[in-house]
C-alpha cells in the first residue's frame, strides 16, 4: 500500500514532454512546487513544448528521480518499462520512494511489472482518454491503485478530469485504469482499421472499384473513412503498434479475443512501413 507523505506543493517529475506530456505538466502547475522535466537526449520539438509550457529542465532522469515526489511517465507505450527502468536506475537507494504514475497506454500485466521494477505499492494506474487538454471538458484521466487519490487531487481545478477508478470488487486497484484503456482503445484505433485491411484487400483483388460502388450504394462513406484512418495512421501509426499489442495481451489476460488489436497493430505497422 502506498503510504508516502506527498508535500503539499510537491515537485513533480513528467517523463516526457510530448504533446500529452506537456499538456499534463502545464495542468500540474497550479498545485506542484516545481514541474520538472529531464533534457538529456530529447529532441528539439520537446524542448520547445516544455519551454512553452513553462516546465523546468534538468539534466537527466537520474536527477529527476532524485528530485521529484511525484513522476508521471507519458510516453510511447513500447518505452514504458525502459523509461521506468531508467528511473528505478536514478532513485538508487533514495529511501523515500516517489509516487510513479504510470499514464501510458499498456496492458494491466505491463504496469504490474513496472511495479515490481519500481518497489510494489509505489506505482499509480493511470489512463487518459481524450485529447492534450488545455480546457476543461474534453480528457479523462482515470486512476486506479496506490496514490490514485493523491495523483487525483494534484489535478483537481486542471483541465484535465481526473478520476479514482474502482474495481468489480470496489476498490481501487493497479491494473484497472489500464484495463479501462485496453477496451477503449478497441473502438477508438482497432476498429478504424477495418478501413485499411478491406482496402488492402480489395486493391489485391483487383475489385476496388466495385467495392467502392457496393458501399456507396449502401451509403457508405467509403473514401472519408479510409482517408481519415490513413492520415492517422500516417502521423500516429508507429505509436500505435505498441498500443495495440499492449491492448490484445490485456484482453487475452482475461480470456477475450485478441486478434482485433493484434491485426490493428499490424496494420499500422504496414502504414508507417509504406509512410
Amino acid at each position: 500500500m502506498y503510504v508516502m507523505d506527498v508535500p503539499a506543493r510537491p515537485v513533480v517529475g513528467i517523463l516526457h514532454p510530448g504533446t500529452m506530456g506537456a499538456a499534463l505538466g502545464s495542468a500540474l502547475k497550479a498545485r506542484a512546487g516545481a514541474v520538472i522535466w529531464a533534457d538529456a537526449g530529447r529532441s528539439h520539438p520537446t524542448a520547445k513544448r516544455a519551454e512553452i509550457a513553462d516546465l523546468q529542465a534538468v539534466p537527466d532522469v537520474a536527477e529527476l528521480a532524485r528530485r521529484a515526489h511525484v513522476i508521471v511517465s507519458i510516453c510511447p507505450p513500447h518505452a514504458a518499462r525502459d523509461v521506468a527502468a531508467e528511473v528505478a536506475a536514478g532513485l538508487g537507494d533514495r529511501a523515500e520512494r516517489p509516487l510513479y504514475v504510470d499514464a501510458n497506454a499498456v496492458s494491466p500485466a505491463t504496469v504490474a511489472e513496472i511495479d515490481r521494477v519500481l518497489g510494489a505499492g509505489t506505482v499509480c494506474d493511470g489512463a487518459v482518454i481524450g485529447p492534450p487538454a488545455w480546457e476543461r471538458g474534453t480528457t479523462v484521466l482515470w486512476l486506479s491503485g496506490p496514490g490514485a487519490a493523491v495523483a487525483a487531487g494534484l489535478f483537481e481545478g486542471s483541465p484535465f478530469d481526473a478520476r479514482v477508478l474502482t474495481g468489480r470488487a470496489g476498490d481501487s486497484t493497479i491494473g484497472t485504469a489500464s484495463g479501462l484503456k485496453a477496451c477503449f482503445a478497441l473502438q477508438s484505433k482497432a476498429l478504424p482499421t477495418v478501413w485499411l485491411a478491406l482496402a488492402e484487400a480489395a486493391e489485391r483483388y483487383g475489385v476496388t472499384d466495385e467495392l467502392r460502388g457496393e458501399l456507396d450504394r449502401a451509403g457508405v462513406g467509403f473514401e472519408s473513412a479510409l482517408a481519415d484512418v490513413r492520415a492517422k495512421a500516417a502521423s500516429k501509426g508507429w505509436r500505435w503498434v505498441g498500443e495495440m499489442e499492449e491492448a490484445a495481451d490485456a484482453l487475452a489476460a482475461v480470456d477475450v479475443p485478441d486478434g482485433f488489436s493484434r491485426a490493428a497493430a499490424e496494420l499500422y505497422r504496414r502504414a508507417g512501413e509504406r509512410g
